[in-house]
């Protein structure tokens, strides 16, 4: 029997999970990345514990306890007081690991270097640099073109060139992206700088006025991960990496407490960037012919739950099911799409709530009670024990 090949675009977080599920079962795989050297880039993110159940379940749970730091509780405090309103949910169960019961932060570097490493390791010709996507051309397989004049040749396509992707705009035109009203700064802080600031506990968001603060630590507890999210009528930049002052971050936060403006104060240098948040209308399908889009190329969503990675995760072990256990190669990336849909929407839908509610100028302990990162499900959705749903073409 031929081995099935999957060409897959973009060795981001999702990319390189959908990789590894695959090379798992059996597939061959090569992964297409433009940049012509991974170097570390990004900062903190969150993995939810359904999540790291699919990171486990090939086999990387050791190497995650290992890189990432747990977040038991997570603080919602005043923006003004620094009163804790609320926290985060206890875990729902004690699962096979406890330590995978919680979410927990990484360092978005690290976590696609333990993926990279596990790529390679099962096959080490898996990762091609240098590869950026311009098209395809659909037959009886697929073929995807490359700005250098190469072509590959492949099964399935899964693209996972993230919330400007080239694959989505091939296969579905150039939708317009639009400006969400809303402005993200970020930077990290060394711990040992930071200290002073972090008397409410190591991860905390300080709410309310049209704004949020989050931070938390990453890499064993030595660096602070800062993003603060604040509305904005007006984005005037291009692209996601604009360099921010600690005196224009300062001014939007000058009324919040005094954890929140001393750790602004220290952030200042190439690492402080900010960006304007974009949002898309939901596509009714993320896959044609022998193409499928998978994480922020298929769904960008508000980052107010810190979903944005763990659906990734999770499209990327969902699919691999579908190609692994469905007859058909449509048949099982319309299976992909259906399992994944209702899941997606109501994260999409979550999201955007959340923010009402914890940007919102009179939050309360009652509000915050309210908000959707109170309610376990969300976060423990498991993409290996989720049943596959009937394709989509079965079901419409």
């Amino acid at each position: 029997m031929r081995q099935r090949i999957a060409a897959i675009i973009g060795a981001g977080i999702g990319g390189l999970t959908a990789a590894l599920a695959l090379l798992r079962r059996g597939w061959r795989v090569r992964i297409y990345e433009q940049a012509s050297v991974l170097k570390e880039v990004g900062a903190g993110i969150s993995i939810s514990p359904g999540a790291a159940a699919g990171l486990a379940s090939l086999g990387l749970a050791p190497a995650l306890l290992r890189a990432s730091l747990p977040v038991a509780r997570l603080a919602f405090a005043h923006f003004q007081t620094g009163e804790v309103l609320a926290s985060s949910p206890e875990p729902a169960s004690a699962g096979a690991d406890p330590g995978l019961v919680v979410a927990r932060h990484i360092h978005r570097a690290d976590l696609q270097a333990l993926l990279g490493e596990a790529v390679l390791a099962l096959d080490p010709n898996a990762l091609v640099l240098g590869r950026r996507l311009e098209g395809f051309e659909r037959d009886t397989r697929v073929v995807a073109r490359f700005a250098d004049g190469s072509r590959e040749e492949a099964d399935v396509v899964i693209a996972a060139d993230g919330g400007r992707s080239v694959a989505r705009r091939e296969l579905f035109g150039d939708d317009v992206a639009r400006f969400a009203g809303q402005v993200a700064f970020r930077c990290l802080l060394p711990r040992a700088i930071a200290a002073p600031y972090l008397r409410a506990g190591n991860a905390v968001v300080s709410i309310g006025g049209g704004r949020i603060f989050h931070r938390y630590l990453i890499r064993g507890g030595s660096l602070v991960n800062v993003v603060g999210i604040a509305r904005s009528d007006v984005w005037p930049y291009d692209g996601w990496n604009t360099p921010a002052s600690s005196a224009e971050f300062l001014a939007l936060y000058h009324d919040f407490h005094g954890d929140v403006t001393g750790l602004i104060r220290l952030a200042e240098g190439p690492e402080l960037i900010k960006w304007g948040l974009i949002v898309r209308e939901p596509l009714v399908r993320w896959s044609a012919g022998q193409v499928a889009l998978l994480g922020d190329a298929a769904h960008p969503i508000l980052p107010f739950l810190g979903l944005g990675a763990a659906l990734a995760i999770e499209d990327a072990i969902v699919i691999a099911r579908a190609l692994d256990e469905v007859s058909s190669l449509d048949a099982a990336l319309d299976c992909y799409q259906a399992t994944r849909l209702r899941r997606v929407e109501s994260v999409r839908l979550a999201s955007i709530r959340q923010g009402e509610i914890i940007q919102a100028d009179g939050v309360t302990p009652e509000s915050v009670a309210r908000a959707p990162a109170t309610q376990n499900a969300l976060f423990d959705f498991d993409p290996c024990t989720t049943p596959l749903e009937p394709n989509f073409a079965e079901r419409h």
